[in-house]
């Protein structure tokens, strides 16, 4: 594999320190098919769906014809070996900068439901599922979040799982769920009555008991299908609980890498906010010229430019972090405090360089507007993962 630092004709507006060639050129060949993906294929149906709270089926197929499933995971996928932390990251960057909601889609069943059975899943299980996920075949969703628990989901998880004999027996409710209205593998989480740890729980699309509700009336993220789910006796067999999870311990190194997607995630809406925004203050015209001329517009647009560039050079040594395999939960935590909050803040400037054309869907940086506050506020909150990073950098802990 070589790598070029040269500058790349069809470079993104918004990479000023030419990050993505960073990138081994077979890698990069995946981004730019992802790129072209979303572009020509996604972005038509985004503003539509997003209107009506609708998610379209289609953008399945879209997904399952391009072979981008799968690829961080040895031995799944179209690619072999598996890519690089750094080109995960980057894909998810790519398509939240086209949609938020289409890059949360893929990326919990991408992320959070394969990458549950990957980590947490013995050998047998990783193959009976992962082959027909990563050719999207089967949809995966992950269940964690309650009704009634966030952040304290860690030691206050309320989802029981009550074991007889060969079988478990799951009761409780979970919320904000993507993808479980139609998703095939629901990873349910739950704390064993008996040994009070939390432990996995693959649930199939029809199983008796388990029912998902759309979460209607959303102002962000309304082309995923978030479900409200109640577990009522759901028997799950033993085989298909998650050998490899015997406490939330095991849960959380999945939640720090998944917590590093939802940071690159961020990066994508603001860079997909500050293209917009740029590209209208190169056209917009006030006072007999382009207010791109104006001093204020130009302060916004390199303020924002700014959030991109540091937020992505974070990113970069976060996934080589990964990659060495020196990554810890409080890497993670900053990325995503860090970067959500310079993403908020790039958002509104742009949203302001528009003016009241803002707040029309026509112009997309409303959705995008939108869209940052609930990146702002899942996995984990700002002040949650604050509270991770002041722990690993004081030796104290300020949780309550």
């Amino acid at each position: 594999m070589t790598t070029t630092m040269e500058p790349l004709e069809d470079q993104l507006t918004a990479d000023f320190y030419a990050y993505e060639t960073l990138l081994p050129d077979d890698e990069r060949k995946l981004l730019l098919k992802a790129r072209a993906l979303m572009r020509d294929e996604v972005k038509p149906l985004v503003n539509e769906n997003w209107a009506k709270d609708k998610f379209p089926k289609e953008l399945i197929t879209l997904f399952r014809d391009s072979g981008l499933a799968g690829l961080p995971y040895e031995g799944y996928g179209e690619h072999r070996p598996a890519v690089s932390n750094l080109l995960s990251g980057t894909m998810a960057m790519e398509m939240a900068r086209t949609d938020a909601s289409v890059s949360t889609f893929f990326g919990v069943h991408n992320g959070l439901a394969m990458y549950s059975i990957y980590s947490g899943g013995d050998q047998e299980q990783r193959d009976r599922w992962l082959p027909a996920m990563a050719a999207m075949d089967k949809i995966g969703a992950f269940a964690m979040t309650e009704p009634l628990g966030g952040s304290d989901v860690a030691g206050g998880m309320r989802t029981t799982a009550r074991r007889e004999g060969d079988t478990w027996v799951l009761n409780g409710a979970k919320k904000w769920i993507g993808n479980a209205t139609f998703a095939d593998y629901v990873v349910v989480w739950a704390r064993d009555v008996d040994d009070n740890h939390v432990k996995g729980f693959v649930v199939e699309k029809g199983t008796p008991g388990f029912d998902a509700a759309k979460i209607e009336g959303k102002i962000a993220f309304r082309i995923v299908e978030n479900a409200e789910i109640t577990l009522t006796d759901v028997r799950v067999p033993e085989a298909d609980r998650l050998q490899n999870i015997n406490s939330f311990r095991d849960v959380a190194e999945i939640l720090r890498a998944t917590r590093s997607g939802v940071a690159w995630q961020a990066l994508g809406v603001m860079t997909g906010a500050y293209e917009l925004a740029l590209d209208y203050a190169r056209e917009r015209q006030q006072f007999g010229r382009p207010i791109g001329g104006f001093q204020l517009v130009q302060d916004l647009l390199v303020k924002s430019l700014g959030n991109v560039t540091a937020s992505w050079g974070m990113l970069v040594q976060l996934a080589r972090l990964q990659d060495s395999g020196v990554f810890r939960d409080e890497h993670s935590s900053l990325a995503k405090a860090f970067v959500t909050s310079r993403m908020r803040e790039v958002v509104a400037w742009s949203r302001e360089i528009f003016g009241g054309n803002g707040i029309l869907l026509e112009h997309d940086i409303a959705r995008f507007f939108a869209d940052a506050e609930a990146i702002y506020s899942f996995e984990g909150t700002r002040e949650m993962n604050t509270l991770i990073v002041g722990k690993a950098i004081t030796g104290r802990s300020a949780f309550v």
